[in-house]
Parts: C-alpha cells; sequence; structure tokens
C-alpha cells in the first residue's frame, strides 16, 4: 500500500472482515480474490453470474436471495435494493438503536462490499443501441456502493479490480481487520467511480437528446498517469484518460524513453492530431511540434521526404520538439530522426528496423497508436477559467476546393490550390493569430500566438529568410508560396507582408468590414485570393 493508503483516523477503529457481499460484471481477478477472502475466514454472499462463476469454481457462496428472502426479478434489474442489504451497509455498528433495528429485523451486518458497474461506458463505445445502452445503466451497484462508501466507518468497498490484492494485504497486516485509513481511500475511490459512471450516463443522454448546453453537465477521468511535475516544476499534475478510445497519446503504447511529461503530452497530443488531418492514402505526412505549435509540417512521396521537408521549415525550433507521422516509422526515417536529440515520436506503427535505430537513443520516446484519430470526429473540448469550465463543441470544420470563393481577378491555379488547402489544414493547429506560408507541400513559415496578424506574418517570414541563409539558398522558401490566416486580415498591412515575402496566393475566411480594401490589395499585389468563411481560433 501506498503512504496514502495507510492513513490513519482516530474517529475510526479497525473491523474485523467476516461477510462479503461480491457483484462484479468484470470478473477479472474474482476467483483468486474469493479464494482469498474465504481462505481467510470470509463468509461470501453473492449474485447471479459472479455467484455462479465462484460456485463452479469450487467456493461456497451464499446468494443474495437467501438473505433477504427475495428472488431476483425482472430480468435481474430488482435484487440488491432491499433493507437487508442496505441494513446491512449503512447500520452504524456502535449505535444502540441501530443494532436494535438490525434484530428485530433481521438484518446481518456486511463487512465488504466489492462492486463494479454494468459496463455502461464500453456498451456505448461500442455503438450500442439507445434500448440496449439504457439496459447497461447500473441501479443497485450505486446505490451499494454509495451506502457502504458513506459507511466507511464500519464497512469497506472495493470498486477497482486493482484493489483487490490490497485489501488482502491490508487484512494479513491487521490480523483480518481493515484499517480506517485504507476504509477511507477506498471510500473515495468509490464515490469518484459512481460520480464517473454518473457522468458517463449523463453525457451520453445529452448527446442522444442532441442538447448541447445541458443545466449540469459533470467531467470525469481515470487515473494514468502521475506526473513528475506540471508545465513547470512547482507545479503538481497528474494525467487522466476519458475513455473515448481515440488513437492518440492517451491510448499509445510506449516502447521505450522515461516517463512522459506534462508538456511532452500535451505537445504529442496536438502534433498527433495535425497529422492526422492529412489521409495516409493519400501519401505520407509529418508534423514536427514545439510548445503547441507546428514548426514543420510537411507531405511527400516518401517518410523520410516527408520528416526532412518539415525540418527544413525551422530547424532550429525542430531540436528537442515532438515529430508525429501519420505511416509507420520505418527504418530510413528513423535513422534521420535520431540525427537531432527529439523528445516524442509517435505513429501509428514502427518496423523492427526502426524501432531498433531508436533503442540507442535512450531519452527518446516511441509512441504507437495502431491507427490515427479521426480528424472530421466531432465531440467536446473543455477549459476550466475561474469559478467555471467553457465546453464547445471540437473543432472539426472542413473545406474543400468546391467551398472556397474566389474574391480576386486573378483565379489559384490547380498547384495554387493544393498548397492552399494544406496551409489551411495547418492553420487550424497554429495558435492564433495564425499564418502559415506553404510551398509544394511544405510548411516554409508559420507564425503563431501573436497579438496582431501583421506580427505573425513578419515573424513567419523573418523565420523563413533564416532557414534560407542556413541552408546556403539564392532566396527565401516564401517565393512563390500559399499562405493562409486563420482569421480574417482586419487591415491590408498583414497581406502586404505576406506579399513582400514573396506569396502568390491567400487563403483566408473573409467577412471583415474591410474586405474591399483587403482584396483591393491583394488584386494590386498580383495575389489570388479564395475566401472559406470559416475561420480557425485556436486560443
Amino acid at each position: 500500500m501506498t503512504g496514502s493508503d495507510q492513513i490513519e483516523d482516530e474517529t475510526m477503529t479497525h473491523i474485523p472482515l467476516r461477510r462479503a457481499l461480491i457483484s462484479v460484471s468484470d470478473k477479472t481477478g474474482l476467483i483468486e480474490f474469493a479464494r482469498g477472502l474465504a481462505a481467510r475466514g470470509v463468509e461470501l454472499l453473492s449474485t447471479g453470474g459472479s455467484a455462479r462463476a465462484m460456485r463452479e469454481a469450487g467456493l461456497e457462496v451464499r446468494d443474495v436471495a437467501d438473505l433477504t428472502g427475495f428472488p431476483e426479478m425482472m430480468d435481474g434489474r430488482v435484487k440488491t435494493l432491499h433493507p437487508k442489504v442496505h441494513g446491512g451497509l449503512l447500520a452504524l455498528r456502535d449505535n444502540a438503536d441501530h443494532r436494535a433495528a438490525m434484530q428485530a429485523h433481521g438484518i446481518e451486518e456486511i463487512d465488504l462490499l466489492v462492486v463494479n458497474l454494468y459496463p455502461f461506458e464500453d456498451t456505448v463505445a461500442g455503438g450500442a443501441d439507445v434500448d440496449t445502452c439504457i439496459e447497461n445503466i447500473d441501479i443497485g451497484g450505486p446505490a451499494m456502493i454509495r451506502a457502504a462508501a458513506k459507511n466507511h466507518a464500519f464497512v469497506t468497498v472495493v470498486v477497482d479490480v486493482q484493489d483487490y490484492d490490497k485489501l488482502l494485504g491490508d487484512l494479513d497486516q491487521h490480523d483480518g481487520a481493515t484499517c480506517p485509513g485504507f476504509r477511507r481511500k477506498l471510500a473515495q475511490r468509490a464515490y469518484a467511480r459512481t460520480a464517473a459512471y454518473d457522468a458517463a450516463v449523463s453525457t451520453w443522454m445529452a448527446g442522444i437528446m442532441d442538447d448541447p448546453a445541458p443545466r449540469r453537465r459533470a467531467f470525469a477521468g481515470t487515473l494514468a498517469q502521475t506526473l513528475r511535475y506540471g508545465e513547470n516544476p512547482h507545479q503538481a499534475a497528474s494525467f487522466y484518460t476519458d475513455g473515448t478510445h481515440r488513437p492518440g497519446v492517451a491510448t499509445a503504447r510506449q516502447h521505450q524513453g522515461k516517463a512522459l511529461s506534462y508538456n511532452n503530452i500535451n505537445d504529442t497530443d496536438a502534433a498527433f492530431e495535425l497529422v492526422a488531418e492529412f489521409d495516409p492514402a493519400n501519401g505520407p505526412a509529418c508534423a514536427i511540434i514545439k510548445h503547441a505549435n507546428p514548426c514543420g509540417v510537411a507531405t511527400g512521396k516518401t517518410l523520410l521526404e516527408a520528416y526532412r521537408s518539415a525540418f527544413d521549415c525551422d530547424r532550429t525550433s525542430a531540436f528537442g520538439g515532438i515529430v508525429a507521422l501519420n505511416k509507420p516509422l520505418d527504418e530510413e526515417t528513423a535513422q534521420e530522426i535520431a540525427g537531432i536529440f527529439t523528445e516524442v515520436v509517435i505513429a501509428p506503427g514502427a518496423s523492427d528496423g526502426a524501432m531498433s535505430i531508436f533503442a540507442k537513443k535512450m531519452n527518446l520516446r516511441l509512441l504507437t497508436t495502431d491507427g490515427l484519430p479521426d480528424p472530421r470526429a466531432g465531440g467536446l473540448t473543455y477549459r476550466q477559467v475561474a469559478g467555471g469550465m467553457l465546453v464547445q463543441d471540437k473543432d472539426v470544420g472542413f473545406v474543400g476546393p468546391d467551398d472556397l470563393k474566389v474574391v480576386t481577378r486573378l483565379a489559384p491555379t490547380e498547384d495554387q490550390m493544393r498548397d492552399l488547402l494544406f496551409a489551411w489544414k495547418v492553420a487550424k493547429h497554429v495558435k492564433s493569430n495564425a499564418i502559415v506560408y506553404v510551398k509544394d507541400g511544405a510548411t516554409v513559415g508559420v507564425g503563431a500566438g501573436q497579438m496582431s496578424r501583421l506580427d505573425s506574418a513578419l515573424i513567419a517570414a523573418k523565420k523563413a529568410r533564416r532557414m534560407a541563409e542556413a541552408m546556403d539558398l539564392p532566396a527565401p522558401l516564401t517565393q512563390g508560396s500559399a499562405v493562409a490566416s486563420d482569421a480574417f486580415f482586419p487591415f491590408a498591412d498583414g497581406l502586404l507582408e505576406a506579399a513582400a515575402a514573396g506569396a502568390s496566393c491567400v487563403i483566408q475566411p473573409g467577412g471583415s468590414m474591410r474586405d474591399d480594401e483587403v482584396i483591393a490589395a491583394a488584386d494590386e499585389a498580383g495575389l489570388a485570393m479564395v475566401f472559406t468563411g470559416m475561420r480557425h481560433f485556436r486560443h
């Protein structure tokens, strides 16, 4: 047990464990645990499938129906909702009136409750119909869990398989009794489980009713990792999963390297969500992220070519960055990535040769996911503010060639249109104000997170000039590039800066009061420009 499991409470005492009620949907570890209880002299009460499984394993089990005097009924909907169950869980053992009521009504003490709930979350995730989901909403389980947790001064409640061995250890440590601090810790876990369960049910119900703003909204997660610290060493942090099973950092398998940090997880998520915008059926793609912003994104004929082009956008920022790939990592690309310090590489898979190369880089984390997240799949995003929570739909906005409106005298060529749409996909993942220059399927300049759109355009162009000098190129790659702006140009100055950097075409939402001035400036500069009618702010 951890130190927190051993915290004692002087108001509670050690409670001998004589009778346990076990009713579990997930029977992982059940038989071994039940045998451990029986070997320690604990009487086993159970219901339905749990009782059957234990009996088949040769254990002596008493039916709850025998305790209550009522059979299970209504397809199992009613079996534990009975005073002899809840009285056995809720009675205060040191209260004379409670003990008298127990004696008068033949209520027996239940010292341990072991329950895990109907698999509602998994049923929803599996795409079951409404009726099936409703039948998997547990009623008796949460009621018993809450009762036992409330009475943790006398009753032990277990809702997680991970606590089976800990409980047996606590019994051995305290001569067949449970200690107060451990019971309180288990009670907290029990309430957190029922809260998460109710959150899943209420969120699902809001979804099937298409209600974007229910009066109350619940949030829940399961601890995946305690982190060394948060964004900075003085901040405590932890990582929770939400059970949605979306391919990404939360579901990935880590093959090597030290544990991910808070910033690693945040940046890896940003990188993988961005690279997933590029369908692997259309070719390899690579995204390199630093501090949640892309410093290089590219496609290529091969994964190696895509990585090199992404790296060449901003080699300085790529150092110590996060690399995301839309195809399994191959040996040649791994060799190239291993040439500089990289924090994390995340990909749908990796070849044996690639993993062998990375094995020599002990500080590099390699994550594989067996798939890409669907960039068009909906969902909710959350952000805490003082005193509340902001909730919104995930940005799954998409535009194709047919959605664009040409607003200048010049129309983009076919090649320019490809780069414009590429730049638009990347701009969606850049902190606002965002300006992205793209040429031949690769970013060549990224300006992120500035207070003015003009400054973003200037910074992106400056980075491109710096890279041209470093690569001994005759001119920055922004010459002849396509440029994307995540929101409209409020004035012509930002657009003119892009033109000065060599951009030949522009994609932006439009919608400014000064659209006419911006369009006129584009015409005068000889630019082709299209409006999307959609913006991609990312704060």
